[in-house]
């Protein structure tokens, strides 16, 4: 009996020893749970609020956007003619070599149709156009045709751009539309040139439209076959609302932008673009002109930051 006593007297001492011990646990909990409800409940005042974030910002302004396509051209002479004999025979004479200056009307060189038994006197080869030789592949004792491009003759005094524009553009060219032209001989240094011939045709082979272009300023330090590359305006508006392309943040397929107001409190603003050139984009709607975009530092805002503007 006295052991049955022992034995509850110790289970009771156990259960009360567990119960004393979870008692000292959770009630520190709830000091430190009260404690930090207490330091957290200033409001406001004891929460941090966001820095405001350092931006940039352009105004909506009107301006002109050009979109060009970039090809390469062959300088020519305005008017290149090449020169047939009107007789087949042997060339005894050439008067005239690469470089020199014909005037319409000269000779240039002599051809002699006499064949074995038969004499005939010498026939000359005429210049049909004023201007500079600018090829000549034969030589004395040369047998030539009526077919046989003898000389080449071009007025070096106005040289053209030729070159070719993919079909996606035809749409586009129009004569007068100005172009942009650079020389690996002339680095750092552009030429103006514009439209004057569009062939009414494209080649069916390559799919491409010949262009032909003159230059604005005549420089004699460009020749007749040099190699050029071509900065061509296919699209120019004038007098748009435009933004700097930096400005834009493509999200999700939607274009958005940053404005500022005068509470300096950025907001967003989905926006519908234009025409776009390397620079500036075309603005149709969302903003209006006189808005301040975020041109730097959008990346890192959210509607309704504070913002800093910095020049």
């Amino acid at each position: 009996m006295n052991r049955k006593k022992i034995v509850s007297a110790a289970v009771i001492f156990l259960i009360a020893l567990f119960a004393l011990l979870i008692l000292f646990n959770i009630l520190p909990s709830k000091n430190n749970s009260s404690g930090l409800q207490q330091a957290g409940s200033g409001g406001p005042q004891g929460g941090s609020s966001r820095a405001a974030t350092t931006v940039r910002v352009t105004e909506v302004k009107a301006d002109t956007v050009e979109q060009s396509v970039i090809i390469n051209g062959e300088i020519l002479a305005r008017n290149q003619i090449t020169i047939y004999p009107t007789v087949g025979g042997r060339l005894t004479e050439v008067y005239r070599s690469i470089g020199d200056r014909v005037n319409r009307g000269d000779t240039i060189a002599m051809v002699d149709p006499s064949r074995p038994g038969e004499v005939y006197s010498r026939s000359p080869i005429t210049s049909t156009v004023s201007g500079t030789v600018l090829q000549a592949s034969y030589s004395i004792g040369d047998t030539v045709t009526t077919q046989t491009p003898v000389v080449i003759v071009g007025d070096l005094s106005a040289l053209l751009v030729e070159t070719n524009v993919a079909e996606r553009f035809v749409g586009s060219i129009q004569q007068g539309l100005r172009a942009a032209l650079w020389f690996e001989a002339f680095p750092g240094e552009t030429f103006p040139a514009e439209v004057i011939e569009i062939s009414p045709v494209l080649d069916p082979a390559s799919r491409t439209m010949r262009l032909r272009l003159r230059f604005i300023d005549h420089d004699t330090r460009i020749k007749a076959g040099m190699f050029a590359t071509l900065s061509l305006v296919t699209n120019r508006k004038v007098d748009i609302p435009v933004i700097p392309r930096a400005s834009v943040i493509n999200t999700y397929g939607s274009w958005i932008v940053f404005i500022v107001d005068e509470n300096n409190i950025a907001h967003r603003r989905e926006i519908t673009l234009g025409i776009e050139n390397e620079e500036f984009v075309e603005i149709l709607g969302g903003i209006n002109m006189g808005d301040r975009v975020v041109s730097a530092g959008q990346n890192f805002l959210s509607d309704g930051d504070r913002v800093r503007i910095v020049e």
